[in-house]
């Protein structure tokens, strides 16, 4: 149990100084495709809604507020 909990301790340790110090991943990713990756995800959303709005047929009801009347009341016939 000892070997575990000083293995676990060296681990979290070791773990904290790789995100004190930075990561082993280099840090030139983002720099490099940050803005195509953004323009290309916003690309790919716009181009799904849009497909979704115009061509799967979906019926977008609007708010029934204000414009459905009630039937008139029937009374009961005895």
């Amino acid at each position: 149990m000892y070997r575990f909990a000083k293995a676990a301790i060296n681990v979290t340790g070791q773990a904290a100084r790789q995100v004190r110090h930075g990561s082993s991943v280099r840090k030139d990713f983002h720099y490099k495709y940050g803005n195509g990756m953004l323009v290309g995800g916003m690309a790919f959303c716009v181009a799904v809604w849009s497909y979704v709005l115009t061509q799967t047929g979906i019926v977008w009801y609007p708010s029934p507020v204000g414009k459905v009347m009630p039937k008139p009341w029937r009374e009961t016939e005895e």
